[in-house]
């Protein structure tokens, strides 16, 4: 949501601090869409059912995968809370609501594998939230042209985990191949809105800071 002239200071903070917790506490997030992996099984093509290290990996891999999503929440509203222009804030909320979808079906699916989201979520929601809003200051451009640049970064990603999925993985698979849809299209839409191509020792920072994020939400 983006701060809102008719609110206060401390109003505007309530309501961010509010999209936080809605944001970091399992059981919050809301889906306007029905995951894609509701109709299917783990095992309906192979037969197969997942074993207990398959199980584990795939959890891993979807705790990234839910991570990276918290970490978009507060990308976004950090760049709506600073953005210059309305229609740049607007994109930057309707981008976010689409992704809330992302948030709650990786959690769903941490659910069925008898798993949890990553303890470091409101660390990483905090950190993310100031580049959000870093990146607003700096300019709509920039602004969008960082979310061109995650998007890129995230789609890369994804389909990396879609090739290291266990085989008989069909449900995660399909909510996987299903946000990189999504994410595509956000990205188009930030570079069609104006997003500037940024430079190259950005995108290697960023980078690098989704790297420490992957190895440690694999596993905390």
């Amino acid at each position: 949501m983006s701060p809102n002239p008719n609110h206060s200071f401390l109003d505007n903070c309530l309501i961010q601090f509010d999209l936080a917790l809605r944001t970091c506490v399992p059981g919050s997030s809301q889906a306007r869409r029905v995951s894609p992996a509701q109709e299917l099984q783990d095992s309906e093509i192979s037969g197969s059912e997942l074993t207990d290290d398959e199980r584990c990996h795939t959890a891993g891999l979807m705790r990234i995968n839910h991570t990276g999503e918290v970490c978009a929440q507060a990308l976004y509203q950090g760049q709506a809370a600073t953005a210059k222009l309305e229609d740049v804030r607007e994109s930057m909320q309707q981008a976010a609501t689409e992704e809330v979808d992302h948030l709650a079906w990786c959690e769903e699916r941490l659910q069925q594998l008898d798993s949890r989201p990553s303890l470091l979520n409101p660390l990483w929601y905090a950190l993310s939230y100031g580049i959000g809003a870093a990146a607003g200051i700096a300019g709509d451009k920039w602004s969008l042209g960082f979310v061109a640049e995650t998007e890129d970064q995230v789609c890369a990603h994804l389909q990396d985990h879609l090739e290291k999925l266990p085989a008989v993985d069909n449900k995660s698979k399909a909510i996987l191949e299903q946000m990189i849809v999504d994410e595509k299209q956000h990205g188009d839409l930030a570079r069609n809105a104006g997003g500037a191509d940024l430079p190259a020792a950005v995108k290697q920072a960023m980078t690098a800071v989704s790297q420490v994020m992957k190895k440690t939400a694999y596993r905390i």
